[in-house]
């Protein structure tokens, strides 16, 4: 059985404890509000590029010609996996949702025979893999000391995306983000990037609004450019989602380490006031028998 000192020991480990899980609920709190903001403003610039590249894929008249960041090369064999996680730890289930669902989907690749190479955006995720297909992680790129999120981030990560590309190192991509839904609720998913993921037939007249565009030079020359900003902006999206996604998800950890921590103290300071209770009533009977005795 511990003792008085030991309880009082860890009743203030753990008290110290909750005023650092308090406070990092306090800063996620903060941070979370202005990275939300950030991530519901990008979705409707991202889903209205993708009625814009819908539109242009379907004026487009020679598939041949069309560009490869569209149609893809014709194969289906090698394949890169886009892992954006955060660079801390402290937020719940965050970072191993997202490697979760790459792990599940490399695995599925790899059992098919295709090749798998996996780019990690932020450090949390690449530790979550070293162990088992560490492998398969070709190039890291790190969001420590990043304080925002920019656009230029977003294309330092599409240059290599592009790059490998362009250098034949993968035939599809595909990028791995968590959506923010809510404080307790972030979905990981996966976004098809190359070749351009565009709507099913029967979803074409609602996803280009049924509206009719003309455009200069003609969509074959343009469509190209515009496939690399939408590259860009899709991958801008994913990392904002995951940055509201990260603090909600810290917010919502700290929150629970608090109350455990809190659940503790009562624990223990329950603990320490019987064993003292005990050791007076036992000093006493001591004290009273010597009493009778004399």
């Amino acid at each position: 059985m511990a003792s008085l000192k030991d309880l009082r020991n860890r009743i203030t480990s753990v008290q110290s404890t909750r005023k650092i899980t308090k406070a990092m609920q306090m800063v996620a709190a903060a941070k979370l509000r202005r990275a939300q903001e950030a991530a519901e403003s990008s979705r409707p610039y991202a889903e209205r590029m993708d009625k814009v590249m819908a539109n242009l894929a379907k004026g487009v008249s020679d598939p041949k010609g069309a560009s490869p960041l569209l149609v893809g090369t014709g194969k289906d064999d090698k394949h890169l996996l886009v892992m954006m996680t955060a660079e801390r730890g402290l937020c719940g289930g965050f970072n191993t949702n997202i490697a979760k669902l790459v792990r599940q989907d490399a695995k599925k690749l790899i059992s098919k025979g295709k090749s798998v190479q996996i780019l990690a955006v932020g450090r949390k995720g690449a530790d979550n893999l070293k162990r088992d297909l560490g492998q398969y992680i070709t190039d890291r790129v790190s969001l420590a000391g990043l304080k925002k999120i920019g656009f230029d981030k977003a294309s330092e990560v599409a240059d290599k995306v592009m790059s490998g590309f362009a250098d034949g190192d993968f035939d599809v991509c595909t990028i791995y983000f968590s959506q923010f839904e809510s404080v307790i609720s972030q979905t990981p998913t996966g976004l098809q990037l190359i070749p351009g993921k565009l709507p099913e037939a029967g979803d074409a007249a609602e996803t280009t609004d049924s509206v009719s565009y003309e455009y200069e030079p003609e969509e074959n020359e343009i469509l190209d450019q515009l496939l690399r900003r939408n590259i860009s902006t899709q991958i801008f999206r994913g990392l904002l989602e995951n940055a509201a996604s990260e603090q909600g998800a810290r917010m919502s950890a700290m929150d629970n380490a608090t109350r455990n921590a809190s659940d503790m103290i009562d624990s223990l300071t329950l603990s320490y006031n019987r064993q003292r209770q005990a050791q007076i009533t036992k000093e006493l009977i001591e004290i009273i028998s010597g009493a009778e005795a004399l």
